[in-house]
């Protein structure tokens, strides 16, 4: 096809496999679920160290939005960091954690979605995206500078995947 179509046609609205994980997702991302598997059973104030750029909020959002920067990009961009978050907590819990088995279902959540956006090309996003998730992937881990709750990442991720889906998928704020 023609390059450049794709963004223009298709990216604008969330694709149905997009609208479905992300739903599926919602329900992973419960409250109590979220407050069990990331704060019960972690000790008291346990932080994960992340990058600067694996922290989005739902402000960050804002600001890129007003910046003009596509949904699409800004989904894209959402789901790179959400995955690494999810590793991020990963890589600090041994298998017979109980809140193993969550994140690794969170995990294969975000490998679905994954499937979704290999056909994104860099060249599809706006620049400012496209370097944000090349940060993300390319720093190595003496450059994590953030301390942040296990709950606070996935928190995020809620908030700003309900900002960005919730209309194109149509599904409730709960």
């Amino acid at each position: 096809g023609c390059p450049g179509v794709l963004a223009v046609l298709g990216l604008e609205a969330a694709a149905p496999g997009e609208c479905e994980l992300t739903r599926l997702l919602q329900d992973k991302l419960q409250y109590e679920m979220r407050l069990q598997y990331m704060k019960h059973y972690f000790p008291i104030d346990y932080t994960v160290q992340v990058q600067y750029e694996e922290v989005l909020r739902p402000s960050n959002i804002t600001r890129l939005r007003n910046g003009t920067v596509s949904e699409a990009a800004l989904r894209y961009l959402w789901f790179h960091v959400s995955s690494q978050a999810v590793l991020r907590i990963r890589e600090v819990l041994p298998e017979k954690h109980p809140s193993w088995k969550y994140t690794q279902e969170l995990c294969q959540l975000f490998d679905a979605l994954g499937e979704e956006y290999s056909k994104y090309r860099q060249t599809d996003v706006e620049t400012v995206v496209a370097d944000l998730v090349k940060l993300i992937h390319s720093a190595g881990a003496e450059s994590r500078s953030k301390a942040v709750r296990p709950k606070a990442l996935l928190d995020n991720c809620l908030k700003v995947m309900r900002m960005l889906y919730g209309v194109p998928c149509e599904f409730g704020i709960r």
